[in-house]
């Protein structure tokens, strides 16, 4: 004679208890009560259960992806430039650079986005160029660091010249400190060297203004002051 088992019956939901932790967990789900793994001597940790995390998208959009870059180009940079760069249409950048231009111009910003020499640039608008000169020429500490007297001594020297080859003559990469000339307003772009493309720079006519001086004619010879030796390589100053 079989026995007739009575599962055990949960009085305050009238709902037979499980018998196993398998059978926990399979009534959990389909009540919707988060199951906690690794629970109970018999839990189930080979369970084919999914777990789907919220699809979080942490990528920027176009146009703050390209506002990123405008922000340190210290060129115009072409648009098919930027669709490389950022694995994006060629079309779909034209549009987001057009785009930010105009918002820019509407909103009555303090820069804008311009297009030149075939690519797009950040410049300071027209409407606060007085103010932009009076923080460069006067808002600026007038003394200069001994990293900024080298390079535009080499720049003064051997203008017009490249970049690459006053971190050359210093030893050290300069664009630090290129831009802080920059932005002082003694050395500007002076076009490009034929053979590399790379920009060449000279002193500003506020480079003679600050010394002083005429013209550049008028700058101190260098010979007092280059070290005492036989044989001195010229062309690395």
């Amino acid at each position: 004679m079989t026995a007739d088992v009575t599962p055990s019956v949960d009085p305050t939901t009238m709902m037979p208890l499980a018998t196993s932790a398998r059978e926990r967990d399979e009534m959990d789900i389909e009540q919707g009560v988060p199951s906690t793994p690794g629970t109970g001597e018999e839990a189930d940790i080979t369970s084919d259960t999914t777990v789907v995390l919220p699809d979080v998208d942490g990528e920027p959009s176009l146009s703050a992806a390209v506002e990123a870059i405008l922000m340190v180009v210290d060129t115009p940079v072409a648009d098919v430039t930027l669709a490389q760069v950022l694995d994006r249409p060629r079309e779909d950048v034209a549009t987001a650079l057009t785009a930010l231009a105009g918002e820019y111009l509407a909103q009555g910003r303090g820069f804008e986005l311009r297009e030149v020499a075939g690519g797009w640039r950040l410049y300071s608008a027209a409407s606060c160029e007085r103010y932009v000169e009076r923080f460069v020429r006067e808002g600026q500490p007038a003394r200069l660091t001994q990293a900024s007297l080298e390079t535009l001594a080499v720049v003064a020297y051997r203008q017009p010249v490249s970049r690459a080859r006053i971190s050359a003559v210093r030893g050290v990469n300069v664009e630090g400190v290129m831009r802080t000339l920059i932005s002082r307003g003694l050395i500007e772009e002076a076009g490009t060297e034929p053979e590399s493309g790379a920009i060449l720079y000279r002193t500003t006519t506020y480079f003679l203004e600050r010394l002083g001086l005429p013209s550049l004619d008028d700058l101190p010879e260098l010979a007092p002051f280059l070290p005492d030796v036989e044989s001195f390589d010229t062309e690395s100053l």
